[in-house]
């Protein structure tokens, strides 16, 4: 647990934390109870604050360094806690506990959400990055299919005949309009209409697309 600063100001009335800590003067023999430290601490009594700081620093540190189980992380958890007394001292119930549950019940809650803060951020970073392997799946498995369906076609077009193999990839492989094909082919344009009907019908049947 890092050291407190070395002086406080007088605390601000907007309840903002004091701005640092002041040389902590000599215990006396009977320190006050951590009740009446926060009852102090409530009317902004600094020096309260500093002997409840050296009473519960290394508890409060221990115990988040517990629950977050990183020491920097407990190192942040137990200021933010220190900063909770020092704003919300007032709001201590003596009849409903003693200071230290109080205390200690602030801790056990800060540590608790910055476990959840840190495990939500883990849950997206994860997700995010699952989210971008499916993506690379579905492109490698798409890349696949088509591999297959081209490795496929070009199968089932061994099994036409040749003119139908001609015709068909002057049209769907070199986008060749009916009539260009005819003409290229110097073919009267009702023979190239069936042998295309012929050899796209052999073709479906070959990759097994249904009708």
């Amino acid at each position: 647990m890092p050291p407190p600063e070395s002086s406080w100001s007088n605390r601000p009335a907007s309840g903002s934390p004091p701005r640092s800590l002041s040389a902590v003067p000599d215990s006396p023999a009977e320190p006050p109870p951590p009740e009446k430290l926060l009852q102090l601490v409530a009317v902004g009594r600094q020096d309260a604050f500093e002997r409840l700081y050296d009473s519960f620093g290394p508890r409060v540190f221990g115990l988040a360094k517990r629950i977050v189980r990183d020491p920097s992380q407990a190192e942040e958890v137990a200021q933010e806690v220190f900063l909770d007394i020092w704003r919300r001292a007032s709001r201590f119930d003596s009849s409903r506990g003693s200071a230290t549950s109080w205390i200690m019940t602030l801790t056990h809650a800060r540590s608790v959400d910055r476990v959840r803060s840190a495990q939500a951020a883990s849950d997206r970073d994860t997700k995010v990055a699952q989210s971008s392997t499916e993506r690379d799946v579905d492109s490698v498995v798409e890349a696949v299919e088509s591999a297959f369906e081209r490795t496929a076609v070009r199968r089932c077009l061994k099994t036409l005949t040749e003119l139908q193999r001609e015709s068909v990839t002057l049209a769907y492989y070199s986008g060749y309009t009916y009539r260009e094909v005819a003409e290229l082919l110097t073919v009267p344009l009702p023979t190239i209409k069936t042998r295309l009907r012929d050899g796209l019908i052999r073709l479906r049947d070959c990759l097994g697309v249904a009708s």
